[in-house]
């Protein structure tokens, strides 16, 4: 296993467990860890060329996206629109 490959399975686990963590008291931040925890897992399915969890990290990182613009950056309906 070589340096790039521990780091990024390092980070896939650390911030994927705090965002797991997070979420589920229902703390937004979540949102931002499991965004950082996602090179990790990206960089690591490329390095075993494990194609489809790959395809699925991808998914991963769009729906983490999602949760951080509906947390952090959509604006909120007004209730005289």
């Amino acid at each position: 296993m070589n340096t790039l490959d521990v780091m990024a399975q390092a980070d896939a686990f650390v911030f994927g467990i705090l965002a797991i963590l997070l979420i589920s008291r229902k703390n937004k931040w979540g949102f931002v860890c499991g965004l950082f925890g996602q090179p990790g897992f990206l960089v690591t399915t490329i390095v075993h060329k494990q194609w489809g969890i790959f395809a699925l990290s991808i998914a991963y990182t769009i729906s983490w996206a999602y949760g951080f613009y509906q947390w952090f950056l959509k604006k909120e309906d007004s209730p005289l629109s």
